[in-house]
């Protein structure tokens, strides 16, 4: 069964942009300090709307250029919610609702000192039960780009579903961008069999921690270098140090991070990854979408939770 939404019309010259990836009700809980283990802390409670992938397609549809459509999985108790905070957001969801499984939570404790650190409690739920039944080629019709979750990579069903639209998108010449989503479940998965399954992709967009991992190295030029050799184009995200761009083993180019007053650090690296995909598809240079990344980042951190501020 699925659910589509049309909040966004198509206004894009060069195609669309379809994200595939998990969407997610985030349980924000800001705390200062310490968690009190065995008693009670303090904490200002919001529940919003996120989801790695339904975060990046909300951040690239907020320019208002290109149609950016998002293809996920969701309980029934939350489908409804879901898929009105895309449509606001200018996305055109198509969402399938899992007989089964609850929608996915993440309970995101974000510590409220200077660096506004957060940590994930995270029940995958229904997002990471999209499986190779739910795509269709007819998915790609008028699409430009697809850029897929790396949170796909960490369940058997979602992993058959990315093999399944990398070979429709590669029939189509349809470029692919991967975001690895998360150093621990990467960690958990193996670097090999992540390098693997991405095989084929245009552009990796990991952070700081997710580059090193995948590489083995401590320093992140270093990385992003190295995964260059595999990767055509990778794009390190590193947070209030900006981001690095490299090709070919090579790092050629470095974008400063956009000064900002960290509120909550949930969802900066999706609101990089929606920015730039925007950027690129609408004809700018990496270095230049890069930049754009960084200015969404900014942004993104400044709020609450994952998702940009609502067009009114």
């Amino acid at each position: 069964m699925t659910t589509e939404g049309h909040g966004a019309a198509s206004t894009a010259r060069g195609g669309a942009l379809l994200v595939v990836g998990d969407v997610i009700t985030d349980v924000v809980a800001r705390h200062r300090g310490p968690l009190a283990a065995g008693t009670d802390t303090a904490a200002a409670i919001r529940t919003v709307p996120g989801g790695a992938g339904a975060n990046v397609a909300c951040w690239a549809a907020r320019g208002g250029g290109a149609e950016v459509r998002l293809l996920g999985r969701v309980g029934a108790d939350a489908a409804a919610w879901h898929e009105r905070e895309l449509a606001a957001c200018g996305v055109r969801p198509q969402l399938v609702v899992d007989p089964q499984a609850p929608t996915g939570t993440v309970i995101c404790l974000v510590d409220t000192g200077e660096a506004a650190e957060r940590t994930f409690l995270t029940d995958s739920g229904a997002s990471l039960r999209l499986e190779p039944d739910d795509w269709s080629d007819a998915l790609l019709d008028g699409v430009a780009r697809l850029h897929l979750s790396g949170y796909l990579l960490f369940s058997e069903p979602s992993r058959a579903l990315v093999a399944v639209a990398l070979e429709s998108a590669h029939a189509r010449g349809v470029p692919v961008s991967v975001d690895p989503a998360s150093a621990g479940f990467l960690r958990e998965l193996g670097v090999d069999r992540f390098l693997s399954l991405v095989e084929g992709v245009d552009v990796l967009l990991p952070s700081r921690d997710e580059a090193c991992l995948l590489t083995g190295l401590p320093d992140v030029a270093d990385a992003a270098a190295k995964l260059s050799r595999h990767v055509p184009l990778v794009v390190a995200k590193q947070g209030p140090r900006g981001a690095l761009i490299a090709r070919s083993g090579t790092v050629y180019a470095q974008l400063p991070a956009v000064a900002a007053t960290p509120r909550d650090t949930t969802g900066a690296g999706d609101a990089f990854t929606g920015a730039f995909l925007a950027a690129l598809l609408a004809g700018a240079a990496p270095e230049d979408a890069a930049a754009e990344g960084c200015r969404a980042g900014a942004l993104a951190v400044e709020r609450v939770g994952g998702r940009p501020p609502v067009p009114t």
